[in-house]
């Protein structure tokens, strides 16, 4: 793909909250309003196919907290709740594993937090071990973890090979030190660079890097910088993250004076920058926040159509169901949605109790399918076929969806989406409002929600 070019204007007029539909509905519409003996029955469903798994274990610990954070995660510098943790994995891999069925092949396993590396190598590879004691993980499963320079160790990276990772995303957000003090996180390029050297040298086949747009003190001159430095680094894929600025959700945040954030222009001027000085450098922009080369697996699916969204964001990995452990994680078959709990004293009291700890769950209605579907094939492939959708879903696309398609006139008008009788295409400049466009087919969309989630773009 050429160098995209950013029309600020456009910028402005679509910059509002939304989600970001790493699920249909979006996770605010999961309640605790379930029973268990219903959501048993449709994992025991849904383990009734032998549909291939992808598997998330999240560690939610930290040694110190990043300030702009908005993860679920516990602050601690005892290294000793690591052992502890593993246990209480155990025991909910154990409770899970009687509802799974042996035959299903796991072709996804990822590692998030928190800091997965917070466990020493040895604790990682006694996960390792449980976890290839009680799943079928296959030969040519795509393992992903998510690195922390500061606390990773040569030790930490062999661990992690031994136990079948091959891909590594590693935090880096901005190097400009005043940043990096500014929201408590300093990391120098060269302890990020002999991160990327040892991932090199162990045989991992994928980086990516995890930037972050709107913290304080960042300019476009500096981000440019920051850019030119991870181009450095030659990384598979980019994420680059606009900075949600919640403080009503994330008290933590209160520690970044709004004072000290770049102003509108500034920021939308860095997002700019962003964009064109990565596609001028070969990556294509995928959507969201992703950028990845032409030729990889993720730039591949999508001209493909093979393309997914889930709650790890893009994937390669079609028809499969996640299972998630660990504090906070969520789940997800055809049929239902499921979260652990959130508090780390009450995941370990439903343990306890010999139950798996879900705190809330959502059973998708047939119309939520539908949608879901469109979502999902809008925002991966970045068009619709009429047709391909109706046989897709069972309806008449066009008929079922009329208010929706009439709605996006807007985005037409402003050269972001083609419509033409057979379907509807996305533009390279309506590349960056994908998520605005999906909220047309979003029937849970209200006011009342908006402070829930972060601006589009």
């Amino acid at each position: 793909m050429s160098q995209l070019n950013v029309d600020l204007a456009l910028v402005k007029k679509y910059n509002v909250p939304g989600p970001r539909y790493t699920s249909y509905p979006p996770a605010n519409q999961f309640t605790s309003e379930f029973t268990w003996p219903a959501l048993a029955e449709e994992i025991l469903q849904n383990n009734r196919a032998d549909r291939d798994l992808s598997l998330y274990f999240h560690i939610p610990f930290c040694q110190s907290l990043c300030w702009y954070c908005g993860c679920t995660t516990v602050i601690t510098t005892d290294s000793k709740v690591g052992a502890g943790y593993l246990e209480y994995l155990r025991k909910e891999t154990q409770l899970m594993s009687l509802l799974l069925s042996p035959k299903r092949k796991a072709v996804q396993l990822h590692f998030g937090g928190g800091t997965p590396t917070f466990l020493a190598p040895d604790e990682l590879r006694k996960l390792g071990a449980l976890i290839h004691e009680n799943f079928n993980i296959a030969p040519d499963a795509e393992a992903g973890v998510e690195l922390d320079p500061r606390r990773l160790t040569r030790d930490h990276v062999h661990a992690l090979r031994e136990i079948g990772f091959n891909r590594a995303s590693i935090g880096v957000q901005d190097h400009n030190p005043v940043v990096q003090k500014a929201v408590h996180r300093m990391q120098p390029f060269a302890q990020t660079k002999m991160a990327v050297d040892w991932i090199r040298a162990a045989g991992f086949t994928s980086l990516n890097l995890d930037l972050i747009y709107g913290l304080p003190h960042q300019t476009a001159a500096s981000f440019e910088k920051t850019l030119d430095e991870a181009l450095r680094l030659k990384p598979d894929r980019f994420a680059v993250f606009n900075y949600a600025h919640v403080p009503w959700v994330k008290p933590a945040q209160k520690a970044l004076t709004e004072t000290a954030l770049p102003a509108p222009e500034e920021k939308l001027q860095i997002l700019k920058i962003t964009i064109e000085k990565l596609t001028a450098a070969g990556f294509v922009y995928i959507g969201m926040d992703h950028f990845a080369r032409a030729d990889d697996e993720l730039a591949i699916a999508q001209r493909q159509k093979t393309l997914q969204r889930n709650f790890q964001g893009y994937s390669t990995r079609d028809g499969v169901d996640i299972y998630g452990f660990g504090m906070s994680a969520i789940s997800q078959t055809d049929g239902a949605y499921w979260q652990n709990r959130k508090e780390l004293p009450l995941y370990y009291a439903a343990l306890d109790a010999g139950q798996i700890p879900v705190a809330k769950a959502y059973f998708p209605t047939e119309e939520d399918k539908l949608r879901r579907q469109t979502i999902m094939r809008l925002m991966c492939d970045l068009s619709l076929d009429y047709r391909a959708m109706s046989a897709r879903l069972g309806v008449e696309f066009a008929e079922h969806f009329s208010t929706e398609l009439d709605s996006l006139a807007d985005f037409v008008a402003d050269g972001l989406v083609r419509l033409t009788e057979t379907g509807l295409e996305i533009t390279p400049a309506g590349r960056l409002f994908i998520r605005n466009i999906a909220m047309r087919f979003d029937a849970y969309q209200t006011r009342q929600l908006e402070r829930r989630f972060s601006q589009t773009v």
